[in-house]
């Protein structure tokens, strides 16, 4: 049992109720004639030093200071089942370490900090934990690095986890050191160091806004991450057509693109939307539970989360028979309209909410073409009146990142109100959506929605369209589709 077992999983035994008795013969077979050779060092992971430099400027931005980040734990699903478990953002960013349970102290050291990562020893088979404890034995769930092998994994000083409680009590016993923490993934790790779980102080949230704005910019490893993301999520575009020939249910298109995340990756990057028909009209329609029929549109809202976890974030908007229907493609130009007019927007210094009026200026004006909004564009633009935003209620960007909503503890004036930088990626996700009952709407385009979604680098001269691969124009959909076809 680990540091955190009594604390944090006491519904969650190591053995269930179920589970028959290990006799002490048994329990002495067990423990004998083990290849003590089996397990070899790991290789070091890759960017080590990327990782490394990340907590040297989060060390320089907090000299003398405590400062702990732990990746938090598994979270319990049913019962004895879990989900599973992905490591905490911020602490992933500084360690790269997938492990749960681990938590990373930064020791102040006059003016630097000894960088520590607690990680859960691993016996090996010297401990009848590995076949008798269900949670964390190696015949249950797997081999896990031990100390020494995640010292050398993630090249950074390890200490076995039951060192943490001394470790943080000897360091805030001295007088004068303030402390730091990321709030929210470890009450346990927060009692130990002697507060109440959940309660963030300002001087953490100082710190959870730095780990954001550390994400804003990112590296051309951090780039190349997301470029992968994008190829394998395109890949998943293409399996979901594949399969519009004959699918019978957004579940089964939902199945189809996730099999192509495990396949190439690690997971999706948030729970895919699949909204065919009037669905589209719910923006994180998630039930996915709809039919699919001919006449209709599929939004499709999903990314493939990569191996080392930065996500993309992608929505095509489909015709299900493969072609435009008249009023389908008048909404959708409108769209592609506004997502043109912003995407000339997106260059360093322009303000990161500049996309996002120069869309609703063309939105706006669309409806009015289409005979919708009760008065005049440029009244619907007033602040005051803003009735577009019935058709459109989202802005058009967030931030991307290892969170497909990245940096969000950032400060608004960095963010929101800041400029764009290069480095920075973000989406262009302008959409349209008519309610099926929308009596403001001519009932030809009830139903309808539309959002067509690309994730942009910023570049030092302007931008990059890292999803340019996925057709956007409705000709080259249709073109697409009829290409996937012919090839499946």
């Amino acid at each position: 049992m680990n540091t955190f077992d009594a604390k944090m999983t006491p519904a969650t035994p190591a053995r269930n109720t179920y589970d028959s008795e290990v006799p002490p013969n048994l329990l002495e077979f067990m423990l004998k004639s083990w290849n003590p050779q089996g397990r070899k060092l790991p290789k070091v992971i890759a960017d080590a030093g990327s990782f490394r430099k990340r907590r040297e400027r989060l060390s320089r931005r907090f000299p003398g200071e405590l400062l702990v980040i732990p990746t938090g734990h598994r979270k319990v699903r049913a019962n004895d089942t879990y989900y599973v478990f992905r490591p905490g953002t911020d602490f992933y960013y500084l360690t790269g370490t997938f492990e749960p349970d681990c938590v990373l102290v930064l020791l102040p050291d006059g003016k630097t900090h000894r960088q520590l990562l607690f990680v859960e020893p691993n016996p090996g088979k010297t401990d009848a934990s590995f076949f008798t404890d269900r949670n964390k034995g190696e015949l249950w769930e797997g081999p896990r690095f031990g100390v020494e092998e995640s010292e050398t994994r993630y090249a950074i000083a390890c200490r076995p986890l039951t060192e943490l409680g001394s470790t943080l009590q000897a360091a805030t016993a001295l007088a004068g050191t303030p402390r730091r923490m990321l709030r929210g993934c470890s009450p346990a790790t927060e009692v130990m160091l002697g507060a109440d779980a959940g309660e963030q102080s300002p001087r953490d949230q100082e710190m959870a806004a730095f780990l954001s704005e550390m994400r804003l910019i990112k590296d051309a490893g951090e780039v190349k991450a997301l470029r992968s993301a994008v190829a394998a999520t395109k890949r998943g575009f293409e399996d979901v057509i594949a399969r519009l020939k004959s699918a019978k249910s957004e579940r089964e298109l939902e199945g189809v693109f996730w099999t192509r995340a495990r396949m190439e990756g690690n997971d999706v990057g948030y729970t895919s939307i699949v909204a065919s028909g009037a669905h589209a009209c719910t923006l994180h329609w998630k039930h996915n539970d709809g039919a699919i029929r001919k006449g209709d549109l599929l939004l499709l809202d999903a990314g493939i989360e990569g191996h080392s976890l930065y996500t993309a974030d992608v929505t095509r908007t489909l015709p299900i028979s493969g072609k435009f229907t008249r009023e389908q493609r008048a909404v959708y130009e409108i769209v592609l309209e506004a997502q043109r007019a912003a995407l000339k927007i997106v260059r360093p210094g322009n303000d990161f909410m500049a996309p996002n009026k120069a869309a609703m200026h063309v939105l706006a004006h669309g409806l009015e073409r289409l005979g919708i909004l009760p008065t005049s564009a440029t009244e619907a633009l007033r602040d005051e009146n803003q009735f577009y935003r019935r058709y459109s209620l989202h802005n058009v960007s967030h931030m991307l990142g290892l969170d497909v909503h990245d940096c969000a503890q950032a400060r608004a004036e960095n963010y929101k109100y800041g400029k764009m930088e290069p480095g920075m990626v973000l989406t262009i996700e302008p959409g349209l959506y008519f309610q099926s009952d929308d009596l403001t709407v001519p009932a030809k385009y009830r139903g309808i929605g539309v959002r067509i979604e690309d994730d942009i680098l910023v570049t030092a001269s302007g931008h990059r369209n890292l999803s340019a691969g996925l057709p956007r124009e409705p000709d080259a959909v249709e073109a697409w589709m009829r290409q996937v076809w012919k090839r499946r």
